[in-house]
C-alpha cells in the first residue's frame, strides 16, 4: 500500500512546493506543481530501499466529495481508464505509455509482475457528510468508504472544500492504513483556493516568472490540475508503497518517482516554463499524452531509475 509527504524546494528566487512530510505514520503530502529547474541534465541520487512494491491487480475507486459536474467525473474516469488500457494508444505519446514506464522500477528489483490497475467503483458524497472543512483523519475515513479488496481508494474534494494543509503545504496526499492495508490518495480541486500553487501551469504561479498560463487540455483548470497531482500521487503510491521503496533524500521527506522531477512536462523545462509541448490546433491547449475517448492530458515527467534522469513524454 502507499505513503506520502511535503517540503519546499528553492530554485534561486523561485519557490517550488513539491516535496513531502509524513501524514500520520505512513502518509506523505503532495506539494504544488510549480516549476523546478530542468533536472534532465543532472543525475539525481535516487535509490531503492529494498521495500515491497504494489503488484498484481488493483482497482482505483473514486470517492467524489462535494460538488462536481458530470463532465468533471468524466475527465478523471477517462484518465484512469487511459492508464489501465491494455494497448498503447495511437497517436503517441499516450497516457498508457506514461504508465508503462513504471515497469522499469519492477524490472530493477527483479519483480516478475508489476501492478495492473482498473477503474473500480465510484461513490458520490454530494451532501458534504463530514462538512466543508476536513482533517487528515476524515480523509482516511472517506477513503475507507471505498473497496477494501486490493484497492487504491482516491478521495477527490471539490473546490469549496477546505482540507488540513491544503494549499499551504500540499495539493494532495497518498498513504496507507496499516490496520486495513488500505492504499489511499487524496487530491483537492484548487481552482478557487490556490490554482497558482496546485494547478500550475494552467494558472500563473504564486512565485517566480509570471509567464502566461497554458490552456488546460480539458478546458477545466481545476480538474486538469487534479489530474497532474493524481498522476504524481499514483506514481508515488506504486513505487514507494510503504516508505521503503524508491525515493530520493531522507525517508522523512522523500522525493518520489514524479515528485523528484517537479515542474517538468516537456524537454527544455526551466523555472516558469513547463517545457516544449504539443499544442492542440483547435483549442490551443497544451498536452503531452493522449487518452481514451479522444481526451488529452498533461502528465509530469517521471524519474527513470535506469538512466538517473527525468524522462518526459514530449
Amino acid at each position: 500500500m502507499a505513503s506520502f509527504a511535503t517540503s519546499n524546494v528553492v530554485v534561486l528566487y523561485f519557490v517550488v512546493l513539491v516535496s513531502w512530510i509524513h501524514f500520520n505514520a505512513e502518509a506523505r503530502r503532495l506539494g504544488g506543481s510549480v516549476p523546478e529547474s530542468d533536472q534532465t541534465q543532472q543525475p539525481l541520487l535516487f535509490q531503492y530501499h529494498n521495500g515491497p512494491l504494489l503488484t498484481g491487480n488493483s482497482s482505483v475507486n473514486l470517492i467524489w466529495y462535494g460538488n462536481f459536474k458530470p463532465s468533471q467525473h468524466a475527465i478523471v474516469s477517462d484518465f484512469i481508464n487511459s492508464l489501465a488500457s491494455s494497448k498503447l494508444f495511437s497517436p503517441q505519446p499516450s497516457v498508457a505509455t506514461w504508465w508503462k514506464a513504471m515497469d522499469k522500477y519492477y524490472h530493477l528489483t527483479n519483480k516478475s509482475s508489476s501492478l495492473v490497475i482498473s477503474l473500480g467503483s465510484q461513490i458520490l458524497d454530494e451532501s458534504y457528510s463530514l462538512g466543508k472543512s476536513l482533517t487528515n483523519e476524515q480523509i482516511l475515513q472517506l477513503a475507507s468508504k471505498g473497496s477494501q479488496r486490493n484497492p487504491i481508494n482516491v478521495v477527490l474534494t471539490s473546490a469549496d472544500v477546505a482540507v488540513e494543509g491544503f494549499c499551504s503545504s500540499r495539493c494532495g496526499t497518498h498513504g496507507s492504513d496499516s490496520g486495513s492495508k488500505l492504499a489511499y490518495i487524496w487530491v483537492g480541486n484548487s481552482e478557487t483556493q490556490c490554482p497558482g500553487h496546485c494547478a500550475w501551469p494552467f494558472h500563473q504561479p504564486i512565485y517566480g516568472p509570471q509567464n502566461p498560463p497554458l490552456v488546460a487540455p480539458n478546458n477545466d483548470v481545476g480538474l486538469d490540475g487534479m489530474v497532474i497531482n493524481l498522476a504524481t500521487l499514483l506514481a508515488g503510491t506504486v513505487t514507494n508503497s510503504f516508505g521503503n521503496g524508491y525515493y530520493q533524500g531522507p525517508k522523512e521527506a522523500p522525493m518520489e518517482a514524479a515528485s523528484a522531477c517537479p515542474g517538468i512536462y516537456g524537454k527544455g523545462a526551466y523555472p516558469g516554463y513547463a517545457g516544449d509541448l504539443p499544442v492542440d490546433a483547435t483549442t490551443g491547449a497544451s498536452y503531452n499524452a493522449h487518452g481514451v475517448n479522444g481526451r488529452k492530458y498533461l502528465l509530469p515527467a517521471l524519474f527513470d531509475p535506469s538512466t538517473s534522469t527525468c524522462a518526459t513524454l514530449a
